[in-house]
């Protein structure tokens, strides 16, 4: 049901990279030997989170301002 809601499918797209990039930090192994195929989303997603960490911040607490004020 979140992809036909715009802001449920931002928020979904957010905690995936934010999970990612955490599981990479913390289990480097887990993330890196899945760099092709559907599985390598998630590679990317912990790419993403680590190289734009300063955008995803501010785009995590823009969504979370946005949900608290609803």
């Amino acid at each position: 049901s979140a992809l036909f809601n715009f802001q449920s499918l931002l928020l979904v797209i957010l905690l995936m990279i934010c999970t990612c990039t955490y599981v990479r930090a913390v289990a480097p192994r887990l993330i890196d030997r899945n760099k092709e195929g559907f599985l390598g989303l998630f590679w990317m997603s912990a790419r993403v989170g680590e190289r734009l960490s300063p955008w995803v911040a501010m785009a995590c607490v823009a969504m979370a301002v946005t949900l608290l004020a609803q």
